[in-house]
């Protein structure tokens, strides 16, 4: 399996190489020379297997080539099994034709978990067959983050540096990141916004040389590792209800489109799936282009649902890479206008390409809590305040009653207790066992002005386990 640039300029790699690429020279994204096909035949032969075991058959021509069977097998076994739930993603029904895809069982009761306990692993496995090391610079809007530490925090070969925004995630998620201590781990807080966070790491991608000929790493959904990971709960999902005999659709809260991105490649590679829903919140840049052909950055606005709080959205640029007929050159135009406009249009007949599968709805906090509030009273399930927004989206937007839809449930409803809280239902919140001392554990973090170079400055500094570079 190769791998391609979304702006045709940078050399094809193979997997290993696209592990620790992150963004490509060119400034694009890595995604498959190829996409592997597969038939409804051999998908439905999959039903009942162990989420490992399907995880396996799904990603195995992803890493072909540069992961033999055995030690693939053996890592992905390892991944799923540090999850809470023996079916590491169950479907709760809400209703009669509507499920919620839990996947929030593993250590830091996020979606992330199920790409970063992946990737840490897979990194340890290439770094040492290497013998190389690494760092990583990450940005998070609140989840990533602590996925990222818990899956790497014992990888010997790599030191990690994640940047949140300054007081705009939820204080578990400030928590989860910053009370977990090694010499390999560092935590930093911008004063400025989750966009800040990832314009300075893919500022630090661009031009490595602070980093004194250390290989730089990317954690954030740009990884092409993380999006391969994500597409494997799709088949999950719609085996459990009837696949590939039947359609599914899937509502998937999303800001970075990176979640929502591996449903439309289960899809290409064979998976029956009649709707993708965007579901966002307020900052909504994701709904102008699918809803009237407009990808425009504006403002970026405080929600309750801080993990969507993002106002360029970079796994687009993969989409967009499709709908443009693969063409690198048209792509590096887009984001050439975007860098210097704050915004594009795309072709017409590109744009309805795009709706054929697509559908968005943007949510506010007064809608989220009043979904928070309804569900609650209909099933007694209590949903965090992303998920919500995707069952108001799959609610609005769904084209057919006949066909199952599955909201993708993003977190745990634990990590935002001001959700629940403002919308009124009155349940006390409960960390999982693992998690009951987190409010009495001491926290480290850094907080570094909106400044590139003081925090490359700080990297350099404080890598090599806390040796300067």
């Amino acid at each position: 399996m190769r791998y391609i640039s979304t702006r045709g300029q940078a050399p094809a790699l193979n997997f290993e190489d696209v592990l620790l690429a992150g963004l490509a020279t060119d400034g694009g994204l890595y995604v498959p020379e190829n996409l592997p096909r597969f038939t409804q035949e051999e998908i439905a032969s999959w039903a009942g297997l162990p989420y490992h075991e399907l995880a396996f058959r799904v990603m195995r021509p992803f890493v072909t080539g540069s992961i033999p069977d055995a030690d693939f097998k053996k890592i992905l076994e390892e991944t799923y099994g540090v999850f809470s739930h023996s079916a590491v993603a169950p479907l709760r029904q809400l209703n009669g034709n509507e499920w919620v895809l839990e996947l929030f069982h593993g250590p830091t009761l996020a979606f992330k978990d199920f790409a970063l306990q992946l990737l840490g692993r897979l990194l340890d496995y290439v770094l040492e067959k290497r013998g190389e090391r690494v760092v990583i610079v990450g940005a998070t809007s609140g989840d990533t983050g602590s996925a990222a530490i818990e899956g790497c925090k014992h990888c010997e070969n790599v030191d990690i540096f994640i940047l949140h925004p300054h007081n705009r995630v939820s204080e578990v998620q400030r928590r989860q990141m910053t009370t977990i201590f090694g010499e390999n781990i560092h935590n930093i807080a911008i004063e400025g916004n989750f966009d800040d966070c990832q314009e300075m790491v893919k500022a630090s991608f661009a031009d490595q040389s602070f980093l004194k000929g250390t290989r730089l790493v990317a954690v954030n959904s740009i990884n092409w590792a993380r999006i391969m990971a994500q597409i494997v709960y799709y088949f999950h999902a719609a085996l459990q209800l009837g696949g590939p005999a039947r359609s599914v659709s899937f509502s998937v809260p999303t800001g970075n489109f990176g979640d929502i991105f591996a449903g439309y490649l289960a899809r290409n590679m064979g998976l029956p799936i009649n709707q993708l829903i965007v579901a966002t919140n307020r900052n909504d840049i994701l709904h102008r282009f699918m809803s009237g052909n407009q990808y425009v950055k504006e403002t970026l606005h405080a929600t309750l649902s801080p993990s969507m709080d993002i106002m360029v959205s970079s796994n687009f640029e993969r989409l967009l890479f499709d709908l443009h007929g693969r063409n690198g050159a048209a792509i590096a135009g887009l984001m050439d206008s975007f860098k210097q406009g704050g915004g594009f249009s795309v072709e017409q007949e590109r744009w309805t390409e795009a709706r054929k599968l697509f559908d968005s709805l943007a949510v506010d906090d007064a809608q989220t809590c009043e979904t928070i509030a309804e569900v609650y009273e209909q099933t007694g399930e209590l949903l965090d305040p992303h998920t919500a927004i995707g069952v108001k989206a799959a609610r609005e937007c769904r084209r057919s009653l006949d066909i199952p839809m599955v909201i993708l449930g993003t977190a745990h409803p634990v990590k935002f207790p001001d959700a629940v809280e403002k919308a009124g239902v009155g349940k006390a919140l409960e960390l999982p066992v693992h998690l009951t001392d987190l409010f009495d554990r001491d926290e480290r973090c850094t907080v570094l002005p909106n400044d590139l170079k003081a925090v490359q400055a700080f990297v350099s500094q404080h890598g090599n386990r806390g040796k300067p570079l």
